[in-house]
């Protein structure tokens, strides 16, 4: 065999262990891509549930606090705002400004139904309610899933920004599309993060 044959057998091998070394770098940024926004579709599915929960609640609250009407429209509103944020996020899960907003709605929701859930200790009959009771139970287990399945988007998010900020893949991740950094979904009312104390 000659010495050139040898280099260029020698070089293809190369070329082709570079080649396929990228091919793992441009997979795995896919697979990590795919893992946060199956995390994020966890998220969706329970503040879909949330969501669905506060009109009910509303609506047993109404008949024992007609003269809170304002609490109540605050919390409707704040409802509409966060499935609008949820709707946005949905669409891109991962961009920090779509995250940021969903995180700010979702507080601002957390803390009006935290005023309700106050006023509504001032009402014994309300309390009484098995429809307020199984209410209640419903959404704090729905805030406990949130708050899991934030954490694992969350630790997703964080592994994705990692790996692509590395080196090597720092350097082909704008190439194939993963320039941006992925945003973390922070609630900025801790209302949400650790379930609602409601004790009937």
């Amino acid at each position: 065999m000659s010495t050139t044959l040898i280099v260029l057998i020698v070089l293809a091998g190369v070329v082709v262990l570079g080649f396929m070394y990228v091919m793992g770098i441009f997979n795995r940024l896919v697979a990590l891509k795919n893992r946060y926004e199956n995390g994020f579709a966890q998220i969706e599915v329970q503040l879909k549930r949330r969501h669905d929960l506060i009109p009910n609640l509303v609506e047993t609250v109404k008949g024992y606090m007609a003269h809170e009407k304002e609490t109540l429209e605050a919390v409707i509103q704040a409802r509409n705002q966060a499935m609008g944020g949820l709707a946005e996020a949905s669409g891109n899960p991962g961009d920090p400004s779509a995250m940021k907003n969903l995180g700010g709605a979702e507080g601002a929701l957390s803390g009006a139904m935290g005023r309700l859930l106050a006023l509504s200790e001032s009402y014994p009959d309300l309390k009484a309610s098995q429809n307020m009771q199984q209410l209640t139970e419903e959404l704090t287990s729905t805030e406990n899933k949130v708050s899991f399945a934030r954490q694992a988007f969350n630790d997703a998010v964080t592994e994705y920004n990692t790996f692509k900020q590395s080196f090597p893949p720092v350097i082909f991740a704008g190439m194939f599309g993963h320039s941006q950094d992925a945003g973390l979904l922070e609630f900025d009312s801790q209302a949400i993060a650790e379930p609602p104390k409601v004790e009937f």
